[in-house]
């Protein structure tokens, strides 16, 4: 927290412009504001800066619904809920535009990219495919071919202060120790795109691993392409780049654990909460980097500030992680975990919560189908009898697959650099500090962890407050079954092999007389 509270660019001075006032009278366009980091920081900026003029929102038809349709869902979410109580007339900054970043020129109308070029001054780029095992094609053209196309749009604005491009901590996962700085790509960025763009689509499918090479999956290798590929395009452009590493709920703002999809870990502690996933695959000594959306959202909203302030600098990269400042080991991330969905049970909870992260593969792998897989087909089996639809082993499917995603950061440990990020936190004033906290040694993890399994709880399965009494009473008949299991199961275990092994009960004989025998001595002394 010392990084934070000696300022050297005047915080408080003549020369200082508090963060909510830089944008003041500005149009913002967000790409990907439809998205779990999109939408927290629309809040936030309605929130915060006030006096904000206009936020414009890439947006597509989708699913039937219009872009207006979607914009009203949008802000009916629990995220949006203090605006809506307090400051409603703030929603009415948030203007969609209709646009895809798969589509040439971002499928933007002529007459609104006239419009957003002369209106907006700021751009934060956070639109991208996040799915670890997407097809390298859809990668290329959302993550790479996008961002390519919004810095020419860029190029295009006349009174533009800030591009913030969103990228990730892991772009340059095959470094144990990733500095603030934008590293030679793994490839060159143009033949992929080429290739890509003119194979076909079978075949590249089929070259993805070659290409993709020692990194776990097209995702972090795209993201390592489009930074190269915004360094060459950006020109003079005033760019930073963010590089995040595993965003989970919010820590504090403006609900605190809020959380709206079910990527990376959070699809994995939901089952472990509803006892129906036991064992994972990693190294519970390892660092877990991971990152809270509002500390994300608050440091981009400030490197804005800050790189319109420094234009002329260069492209500047903040690695925004807490494995440097404030660690926690998946040991303890797992282990608090459990401790806090035993204190807040989630509904129809099928086991008691448990279980542990290994490093032993043949362990892993024997425990999942003890626990994971034979249970999956049990059940499957009794729905199938009772007439109902069996659906246990394609969720044991699904959360195999996502675990099988995460074991790769799961079983390493990385060094990402954060001395700008650092630095950026010494240029603000204390009441920006504190408006736009981005220190990660704020954090408590306890109380964090908490905060998620409850956010988990009401925002993904949409469970109320109200029935955690019931459920903690089911929790605890759970728990008198389970430890009974247990006890059942090393009693058989012992019965089986002590009535085919005559060495085990000559051992067991021999543990017996001599306690008997130490018993004795200890009666007549």
């Amino acid at each position: 927290m010392a990084s934070c509270l000696a300022g050297h660019y005047g915080p408080g001075g003549p020369e200082y412009i508090p963060v909510a006032e830089f944008y003041a009278d500005k149009s913002v366009f967000v790409t990907g504001g439809t998205g779990f980091m999109g939408k927290v920081l629309v809040e936030k900026l309605l929130r915060s800066c006030p006096k904000i003029k206009k936020i414009y929102l890439l947006m597509r038809p989708k699913r039937g619904q219009d872009v207006t349709s979607r914009l009203t869902e949008l802000t009916q979410s629990p995220l949006f809920e203090t605006l809506r109580k307090e400051r409603p007339q703030e929603l009415s900054k948030i203007v969609p535009i209709v646009g895809d970043i798969t589509e040439p020129e971002l499928g933007i109308s002529p007459a609104d990219q006239v419009m957003l070029c002369q209106k907006v001054s700021v751009v934060f780029h956070s639109a991208a495919t996040v799915k670890f095992d997407e097809k390298l094609k859809l990668s290329v053209t959302i993550n790479m071919l996008g961002t390519q196309q919004l810095v020419q749009l860029c190029h295009r604005m006349l009174g533009l202060e800030a591009l913030v491009h969103v990228s990730t901590a892991y772009c340059n996962c095959e470094r144990e120790r990733v500095e603030e700085t934008v590293y030679a790509p793994p490839a060159h960025p143009e033949h992929v795109v080429t290739l890509v763009q003119t194979l076909p689509d079978e075949l590249v499918d089929r070259i993805t691993p070659d290409l993709v090479g020692d990194r776990p999956n097209t995702y972090t290798f795209t993201k390592a392409l489009a930074e190269d590929m915004l360094i060459k395009e950006c020109g003079n452009l005033p760019v930073a780049i963010v590089r995040p590493s595993i965003v989970l709920s919010s820590v504090r703002e403006p609900v605190k654990g809020w959380v709206d999809n079910w990527n990376g870990p959070n699809g994995i502690i939901a089952a472990v909460g509803k006892g129906i996933f036991r064992t994972m695959l990693g190294t519970g000594t390892r660092v877990a980097d991971l990152v809270p959306v509002d500390t994300v959202i608050n440091l981009m909203i400030v490197c804005a500030w800050r790189t319109h302030i420094r234009r002329g600098d260069g492209v500047v990269v903040y690695n925004c992680c807490t494995g440097q400042q404030n660690p926690i080991t998946w040991q303890r991330f797992v282990k608090t975990s459990f401790k806090y969905m035993r204190k807040h049970p989630f509904n129809e909870v099928v086991w008691y919560p448990g279980g542990d992260i290994t490093s032993n593969r043949l362990k892993h792998g024997t425990l999942s189908l003890l626990q994971h897989r034979a249970p999956a087909n049990v059940m499957d089996f009794i729905a199938w009898l009772s007439g109902k639809k069996p659906m246990m082993v394609r969720v044991q499917n699904k959360l195999e697959k996502a675990s099988a995603c995460l074991e790769y950061f799961t079983t390493r440990q990385w060094a990402f650099a954060d001395d700008n990020v650092k630095a950026l936190c010494t240029y603000l004033s204390q009441e920006d500090r504190s408006t736009f906290d981005f220190d990660v040694t704020n954090i408590d993890w306890d109380a964090y962890i908490e905060s998620y399994v409850l956010g988990i709880r009401r925002f993904l399965f949409k469970e109320s407050p109200d029935t955690l009494p019931k459920s903690r009473k089911v929790l605890r008949r759970l728990h008198i079954v389970h430890i009974i299991t247990q006890v059942a199961t090393v009693f058989f275990l012992w019965r089986f092999l002590f009535s085919r092994s005559n060495s085990l009960r000559n051992l067991w004989h021999r543990i017996l007389d001599f306690l008997t025998r130490a018993a004795r001595l200890l009666a007549i002394a």
